[in-house]
């Protein structure tokens, strides 16, 4: 049996959520912004929610954007997931 597809995303998608998780710290909340920023500028900011982990080494980010295409959203990934602090992003 062969595996359902996955649904197709239109472009341009707005209110596109990416849930980045990494080490908890100002430094990784800093990153995640200027990434995403550099990304699709202009996102809003104020939207970004931020839960620290139980012990609180770690966090997840999440960020809403307005979402151009596959090529953008493969970018963002493989620059988030290059670096050490980030241990997943969805």
């Amino acid at each position: 049996m062969s595996e359902p597809e996955a649904p197709k995303i239109e472009f341009p998608c707005e209110d596109y959520p990416i849930k980045i998780m990494g080490q908890s710290g100002p430094v990784y909340h800093e990153f995640v912004v200027s990434v995403v920023e550099r990304h699709a500028p202009g996102f809003d900011q104020t939207r970004i929610t931020v839960r620290e982990s139980a012990k609180g080494t770690f966090q997840s980010i999440t960020v809403f954007i307005t979402a151009t295409g596959v090529n953008q959203l493969q970018a963002l990934h493989q620059e988030l997931t290059a670096s050490d602090m980030t241990k997943m992003v969805l």
